[in-house]
């Protein structure tokens, strides 16, 4: 190729990448559709957003799963939750499958820079985390929320430790602060290099533990002064100045995110979406916009959210409300038409790009699901029958206004918007149709959706590789809470060896940040143990050897643990392959699996 024509390319290369839009997906965590005061809540102002409200498109009849890994991987894939493997927020079923495509391989190959900023809650391991992913800068914590099992110990809201491009930093400030500012140098790096940026910027808030600004709390709590609140306890009060202010702190990112935008001269060019991934944990405590529900309920408070969608200079539409069901699952396949970037990925969302700019509309005899794995709230130990098991009948059918649950309750909102009244014996016709939807729906997914997903060990990418109880299949451990009280659960991983070798396995209750004793109390001064014993065995359907020990599944190790100890290491020699992790502290009257092990590939 001569110099002139390589030029020429390079020229058009460049012409083509400049000529893309940048993209700005916003997804806050546990705000729901009541938390912005343009839906009428009586006591958030949120200027900001409601003015982006005004400059948006609106998806007006809007759902998400009602729990947010769920919601966070259709958005990354486009697929069903059944599909995409991320059913559950913990218990080894929030692990997105490796093999698909996400939204940032799609946009990293078509030449944009990549970013994540926040929450990512898709798995904290090999193969799983966002820098496995194809997003290229990554400022992010693990898991459910700061103070998670896997997330950095002692995190709380303020000067914390994230994972940065796949090493611990730390930040100072307020986490949600952080996180847009990172968001922003991101976009401004990028824009000063003419190359198209997808930043996706999920910030914690408002989610629990319910830690806001010392402003923005005061600010709602004189709010909370006033007369008409005069008759609202105490205690509520206290959890709304916390809840909402963390809201009023993001609607104030989100004014700093759009003024930068200005000033750079990029909102005009830039696809800016503001979205939730589920409904409200407070609205029924004080106000609920006309719904009934909450998150973790399929009723239509527990996934009804806003979805805002900007693009000043996209073609779309004037602002103003779209009618019609949409779902989570529709944003990617929309920014993939939007930004014209071709895609041979089949999608269980539909893309609304025709729609928005105003060639087309909602099918109105659209029909979406929503599902999703149930908390093992009961469990101390795995069970075939796990809640955290997808089943058919525990899902949700929508079509026009008529919603079906868990194939036993139907209503019509249209005329009972609250849902108090089940008709589903009045309307055979309604429920036929929507049980065929539903029937056709699980023969689809339902032989895959309870695939258990393997975190990879002995990998050039993660070694070693910390294990939390975040991952015990099918038994919930995901606060640090439950680690400072010693709760007595026990687990199991399912792994899978990346190559032949031998393996330390570090048994700890502790992260080694804190390296404190196994028996020993927390720094709350909770959770002294007896613990005298620990155990490790392996177990997989190949029946591998523990060096010259009897094949997994059949006989352990076993060794004392002294009161100074803290941590317990065993040696395997592993072949390549898959392999389930079984680990125990034992005393005279306690029983618990190690909260954390630390593999390494030696």
């Amino acid at each position: 190729m001569t110099l002139s024509r390589t030029v020429i390319l390079i020229l058009a290369t460049t012409s083509a990448l400049l000529a893309k839009p940048n993209v700005i997906v916003v997804m806050t965590d546990d705000q729901g559709y009541p938390e912005l005061s343009v839906h009428g809540n009586p006591i958030l102002k949120s200027p900001h957003l409601d003015r982006l409200h005004s400059q948006s498109l609106r998806l007006e009849d809007y759902h998400v799963s009602p729990m947010c890994t769920p919601t966070r991987g259709q958005l990354m894939t486009g697929l069903d939750p059944a599909r995409n493997g991320a059913i559950n927020v913990s218990s080894g079923r929030a692990l997105l499958r490796p093999e698909l495509p996400i939204m940032a391989n799609f946009f990293g190959d078509a030449g944009y820079a990549t970013g994540i900023f926040g929450k990512w809650h898709l798995g904290a391991n090999y193969p799983f985390r966002p820098e496995d992913r194809g997003f290229d800068e990554t400022v992010w914590f693990p898991s459910s929320h700061i103070g998670s099992v896997p997330d950095y110990w002692g995190n709380d809201y303020y000067d914390d430790t994230y994972v940065n491009n796949g090493k611990l930093k730390a930040y100072q400030g307020y986490c949600t602060d952080i996180f847009f500012h990172e968001a922003i140098e991101f976009m401004k790096q990028s824009a000063q290099a003419g190359q198209p940026f997808l930043a996706y910027i999920a910030p914690n808030t408002p989610h629990g533990p319910l830690v806001a600004p010392e402003e923005d709390e005061r600010a709602i709590e004189k709010i909370l002064q006033q007369p008409q609140f005069s008759k609202m306890n105490r205690q509520l009060k206290q959890r709304l100045a916390d809840y909402l202010g963390m809201v009023r702190n993001i609607d104030t990112n989100m004014g700093t995110l759009m003024e930068f935008l200005e000033e750079e001269g990029l909102r005009e060019d830039t696809i800016l979406i503001f979205k939730t991934d589920n409904g409200s944990t407070h609205g029924p405590r004080y106000f609920n916009a006309g719904m009934r529900g909450q998150k973790t309920e399929l009723w239509e408070g527990g996934h009804r959210v806003p979805c805002l969608i900007s693009w000043p200079k996209g073609g779309l539409m004037s602002p103003q409300g779209i009618h019609g069901l949409t779902q989570v699952q529709d944003i990617l396949p929309t920014l993939l038409d939007l930004c014209d970037i071709p895609c041979d990925a089949k999608f269980d969302g539909m893309s609304l790009a025709s729609i928005l700019r105003g060639n087309a509309v909602v099918p109105e005899d659209r029909m979406l699901i929503i599902n999703y794995s149930r908390m093992p709230s009961f469990v101390n130990y795995p069970t075939p029958f796990a809640q955290t098991l997808m089943y058919r009948n525990l899902a949700e059918v929508l079509w026009k206004r008529w919603r079906l649950l868990e194939d036993r309750e139907l209503y019509n909102l249209e005329t009972d918007p609250l849902q108090t009244t089940n008709i589903i014996d009045q309307h055979p016709e309604v429920l036929a149709k929507m049980r065929a939807r539903l029937n056709a729906w699980w023969d689809d997914v339902g032989p895959g959706a309870n695939e258990v997903q393997r975190i990879i060990i002995g990998s050039e990418h993660e070694n070693p590789s910390r294990l939390t109880g975040c991952e015990w299949l099918d038994v919930f451990i995901d606060q640090q809470r439950q680690i400072r009280v010693g709760q007595e659960k026990s687990g199991y991983w399912m792994l899978d060896v990346a190559e032949d070798g031998e393996y330390d396995f570090e048994l700890r209750r502790w992260p080694r940040e804190i390296d404190r004793p196994i028996t020993a109390p927390s720094d709350q001064g909770s959770g002294a143990l007896t613990i005298t014993q620990a155990s490790f065995y392996l177990s997989d359907h190949h029946h591998l050897a523990i060096g010259d020990k009897r094949p997994y599944g059949f006989e352990g190790l076993t060794k004392t643990v002294h009161p100074e100890d803290t941590s317990v290491t065993f040696t395997a020699q592993l072949k390549k392959g898959p392999l389930a992790l079984h680990t125990w502290f034992r005393g005279p009257q306690t029983t618990l699996s190690a909260y954390y092990v630390y593999v390494t590939r030696k």
